[in-house]
C-alpha cells in the first residue's frame, strides 16, 4: 500500500522513505494539505499530514470522497483537525502523542538566551566587523524567577533546565506535576505568575480554554523587563495585544517559534513575495523580538520518534487496532 505524505521537509524525506519499507511505501510531497491540494490524495487510502495542514471539515470531505479512510498526522498537536467531521465521515485519525520533550524545551531556552543576551543583534554586527557592546547587555538567570505555563513533559524538561540555572520556579497547570514540585516549583494562579516572573514560557496545548491565554490583561500584568517565550502554539498569545505592548517599549525580549496566523507562511519561502500580514511584518521589526519558523521540535531525535510513531499508527490501522495515538474513533 502506498501512503501519501503532505508537507514533508527535505530533511524528513529520506527518513520517511526508509521507515515506510516493506508492505507500506510512501510518496512524499512538499506541498501542504489544504483545500487546494486535497484532490491530489484521490485514490490514497492513507494520508499523512503535517502540523500546519488544513484539516477542516471541507478538506476532510474532499479526502473522504477521494477514498481516504485514514489520516496519520505527524505531530502531537491536532487543533487543525475537525474531529467531529472526521467522526461523521467515518475516518480514522491518529497523531503522535509523544516525541522528545527535550527538543522543544531546549529550543525554548535557546530563544530565551538569544533575546536575553542579544545574540542575533551581536552576530549581525560582527558580520559587519562592528564589535561594540552598546545595547548588548543581558542579565544572569540565576536567582531570577521563571514562570512555566503548562508543566507536562515539555514543561517539566524546561523546568529542569531552569532549576539548573538556579532560578526560582513558578508553575501553572490544571494539575501539579510531582517532579516539578520536587524541584521546588510553587504552583500559583495565572495572575501571580504573570506579575512575578522575570521569564515566562508557554507549554500548554491550544484549546478553546487556552486561546489567547496571554491576552492584553495578562501582558499588562507582566513586568516591563520580562522575557516571554512561546514554543507551543501561536494562538496562545493575542499577537495584536503583544505588538501594542512592544510598541510601548515594554519587555526585555520576546522569543516566538510559533505565530497564530502561521498557516500558509511558516515552512515556506516567502522571501521574494510582498508581506501581506501586517502584524507579522511589524513583529519581526522589533529589535528585542526573535521569530523562528516552528522549528523547536526539529531535531533528528524528535523527528525520528515522530516517524516511528506514524509508522506504528498506520500498522495499527491496518490491523484494526487502536492506541493512545488514535483520536478518531474515540
Amino acid at each position: 500500500m502506498e501512503i501519501l505524505a503532505f508537507g514533508v521537509q527535505a530533511d524528513e524525506t529520506p527518513l520517511l522513505e526508509a521507515a515506510f519499507g516493506g508492505p507500506h511505501e510512501v510518496r512524499c510531497l512538499g506541498v501542504f494539505l489544504n483545500e487546494d491540494t486535497a484532490p491530489i490524495a484521490a485514490g490514497y487510502e492513507i494520508v499523512s499530514s503535517s502540523v500546519n495542514a488544513d484539516l477542516s471539515g471541507r478538506v476532510l470531505r474532499v479526502l473522504a470522497a477521494g477514498g481516504t479512510r485514514m489520516i496519520a498526522q505527524r505531530s502531537t498537536g491536532f487543533n487543525n483537525i475537525d474531529l467531529d467531521a472526521a467522526r461523521q465521515l467515518g475516518l480514522t485519525v491518529s497523531r503522535v502523542s509523544y516525541c522528545s520533550p527535550y527538543s522543544v524545551a531546549e529550543f525554548a531556552w535557546t530563544l530565551a538566551m538569544a533575546v536575553n543576551r542579544r545574540i542575533v543583534r551581536a552576530a549581525t554586527r560582527t558580520r559587519d566587523f562592528d564589535f561594540r557592546l552598546d545595547g548588548l547587555i543581558g542579565r544572569d538567570m540565576r536567582g531570577r524567577t521563571v514562570g512555566v505555563l503548562g508543566t507536562g513533559k515539555i514543561g517539566e524538561a524546561f523546568t529542569r533546565i531552569a532549576h539548573g540555572f538556579g532560578m526560582n520556579l513558578l508553575g501553572w497547570d490544571v494539575a501539579r506535576n510531582p517532579a516539578c514540585v520536587e524541584l521546588g516549583m510553587k504552583y500559583v494562579d495565572k495572575e501571580e505568575l504573570f506579575a512575578s516572573s522575570d521569564l515566562i514560557s508557554l507549554h500548554v496545548p491550544l484549546l478553546a480554554a487556552t486561546r489567547h491565554l496571554v491576552d492584553a490583561a495578562a501582558l499588562e500584568l507582566m513586568r516591563d523587563d520580562a522575557i516571554l517565550i512561546n514554543s507551543s502554539r501561536g494562538g496562545l498569545i493575542d499577537t495584536d495585544a503583544l505588538v501594542a505592548e512592544l510598541r510601548a517599549g515594554r519587555f526585555t525580549g520576546v522569543g516566538l517559534d510559533v505565530y497564530e496566523a502561521e498557516a500558509g507562511v511558516f515552512f515556506l519561502d516567502k522571501s521574494l513575495e510582498a508581506v501581506e500580514d501586517d502584524t507579522l511584518a511589524r513583529l519581526v521589526t522589533f529589535p528585542n523580538v526573535v521569530v523562528t519558523s516552528h522549528q523547536a521540535y526539529y531535531t533528528s531525535d524528535a523527528v525520528g520518534q515522530i516517524i516511528a510513531a506514524t509508522v506504528a499508527n498506520v500498522t495499527d490501522y491496518r490491523a484494526g487496532r487502536r492506541s493512545e495515538n488514535t483520536l478518531v474513533p474515540d
